[in-house]
């Protein structure tokens, strides 16, 4: 068992820089070759904490401003944090969907972008090039297990799952190579919020009324349009996970030297969910899962990146 550990990325706690970097690049790239306005923007984007620390981090380094909307529910230290990389902050009385409502509707200001990283009829541009930019995790996986000594890549990796753009990203990346030896995907949410879930269940996009969870960045009601081809066709299983097995998960990562929060944790509680209890065994012979099998655990959040993290374990 491999876990790739996103604890510090390009100096946060967490993946979702990679998204935020490329995608704010393209934005700025491009409206620089269309000749559009030379002064700053606003980069407007909703967050459950990361992917809006992450744009605002952006923002900032880029000489360009930032307007992060966050709904309910996300701690002070979070919203501290994304105004502490000189963002103005919003909150949100709602959930992170409406959240999302509400930053598109500002991002119709002028000289203001939205940076979101789910997409919807309409919206497609720019969180395919966050999911772009997500793909560099899975190439440095495969170079790290090479190095390792596992030349044929894993047997199954676990993803934890918001709107589902970073499992869009693994996904393409393992499915986009028929010649080799594909592993067994695995999405991974909080019971709370499980929308992508619900929709495999019922065989098309829908949305899900979400509730309260310690995997704050999972909280997501409603699958990225962009995504749900990909998780519909390509995930092999899918998993809820209850906030007291993210919790203990967490826990034994930590006793393993990893520093995961809730949200990375669930990689490992989904992975317990599925390979253990009644039924186990089948659902093994299902993933093509045996005793010398290589798994890959995304933890997608160090524990500086939700304060939730301290509080409740």
């Amino acid at each position: 068992m491999f876990v790739k550990d996103e604890s510090c990325r390009l100096g946060l706690p967490a993946f979702k820089a990679l998204g935020a970097s490329w995608a704010v690049h393209r934005t700025l790239a491009e409206r620089a070759a269309n000749g559009e306005g030379q002064g700053p923007v606003t980069l407007v984007t909703a967050t459950d904490g990361n992917h809006g620390r992450a744009v605002a981090r952006m923002a900032h380094r880029l000489g360009q401003r930032a307007h992060v909307f966050v709904p309910q529910g996300v701690h002070p230290q979070a919203v501290a944090a994304i105004v502490a990389e000189q963002a103005e902050v919003t909150e949100v009385a709602g959930s992170y969907d409406e959240a999302v409502r509400v930053a598109a509707e500002a991002a119709a200001a002028p000289d203001a972008i939205l940076v979101q990283d789910t997409g919807w009829a309409g919206y497609e541009q720019i969180p395919g090039w966050i999911v772009e930019g997500y793909s560099t995790l899975c190439a440095e996986i495969d170079e790290q297990l090479a190095a390792d000594g596992v030349v044929d890549g894993p047997d199954l990796v676990s993803v934890p799952v918001g709107v589902g753009s970073l499992a869009q990203a693994v996904v393409t990346h393992y499915r986009s190579r028929p010649s080799e030896r594909a592993p067994a995907l695995l999405s991974v949410e909080p019971e709370a919020a499980p929308c992508v879930l619900e929709s495999l269940t019922l065989g098309a996009l829908v949305s899900v009324t979400t509730g309260e969870t310690i995997m704050a960045g999972l909280n997501c009601g409603t699958p990225s349009s962009i995504a749900w081809p990909h998780l519909s066709g390509g995930l092999d299983a899918a998993v809820a996970v209850t906030d007291a097995d993210s919790a203990r998960a967490a826990t034994d990562l930590a006793a393993a030297g990893v520093a995961s929060g809730p949200c990375g944790a669930a990689s490992l509680a989904g992975l317990r969910a599925v390979l253990t209890g009644v039924g186990a065994e089948e659902r093994r012979r299902a993933l093509g899962l045996g005793p010398s099998s290589v798994v890959v655990l995304l933890s997608t959040e160090g524990i500086a990146a939700n304060p939730h993290a301290g509080a409740d374990h």
